[in-house]
This record gives structure tokens, sequence and C-alpha cells, in this order.
């Protein structure tokens, strides 16, 4: 079975990418094809058969380019399968319970059906961008909370889930 899944994200200092990254590497070994992209870099989602949007979190909001990817998309959202992330809490919480998405985040979901959304931990090292990141690590709240096993389980999961709702396809004959 072959299906085109695209994992977009929003993320200002990489952690998000990675996560995207991973998710998408893990949807590989189970047989999809995806892609990770910077949700800016994403024109068309019409060729995709299923979406992962991923937002980094900032002061209880969604990364931006996570939200204006939503809001663009959010036609061709609504007609295919669509799950969501989060990653931001600099602490253990995330590994230790489910954090419920953001305001923002559960009215996107809502909006567009999505089949289901989880918040993953966040990272933030020396040399990230931004005034509040940087008082954020001077404060020593820094770090990186992010639980890739977890991210594999929650990929691996969407997997089987996309291997029962996507007709497989056959390829095409060469020409």
């Amino acid at each position: 079975m072959s299906a085109g899944v695209l994992v977009a994200y929003g993320t200002t200092n990489g952690s998000t990418a990675r996560i995207a990254e991973t998710i998408a590497e893990v949807l590989r070994t189970r047989g999809l094809t995806a892609e990770a992209r910077p949700a800016p870099s994403v024109a068309d989602v019409e060729a995709y058969d299923a979406v992962i949007v991923g937002g980094a979190l900032y002061a209880g909001r969604w990364h931006r380019h996570a939200r204006r990817f939503v809001r663009r998309h959010r036609r061709a959202l609504a007609a295919r399968p669509l799950w969501c992330f989060s990653s931001g809490p600099l602490d253990t919480s995330a590994a230790e319970r489910d954090i419920p998405p953001v305001p923002g985040v559960r009215r996107a979901l809502d909006r567009l059906d999505a089949a289901g959304h989880v918040t993953f931990g966040g990272c933030l090292q020396e040399g990230a961008e931004g005034r509040l990141a940087r008082m954020i690590l001077r404060d020593g709240r820094g770090g990186d909370f992010r639980d890739f096993p977890a991210i594999e389980a929650w990929a691996a999961r969407i997997a089987d889930e996309l291997a029962t709702a996507l007709p497989a396809r056959t390829p095409a004959p060469p020409s």
C-alpha cells in the first residue's frame, strides 16, 4: 500500500521539525509515502491522502505557521484524514498525562473533524531564537522533554488507521 501523507509543521527553533520528521519516518517504515515539510512551504495539499499538522506552543498558542496552514487549507483538510500535534511543555507533564489542545487548536480540530490530537513535550536549548526563549533559558527552565518512543508509537497508530482507511494503490504501469 502506498498513500501520500503530509506532515506539515510550524517551528521556530527546530524542535517541532524533528518531531515531524520522526513521524514521517515511522509512516515510511510502515509502508506509507510520507514527507515532513515546513507549513509555509506547502502550496497545496490536494496531492496528499492524509495530513498531520504540528505546531510548537508559544504562550498558549500554536505556532503561527501551523495556524495559518490550517486556515489556508481548511477546505482540503476537511476532506481527508487529519491529525494534529502540539509540542511545547518544557517539563515532563506531557509524558505523565494527556494534555488537551489549547483552545485555538481545539476549535480547528472540531471544525475540521480531525481524527486526533496529542501534545508532546518540547525542547528549548542554548542558541534558541527569541527574547522569551532566551529568558526561559536564562532562568534554567530549558531542556529536551521530547519523548521519541511516544512520538513513534503515536505515528504507528496513525499508520495502522490509515492502512484500513485508505484504499490500496496499485502502482501505475511503466510507460
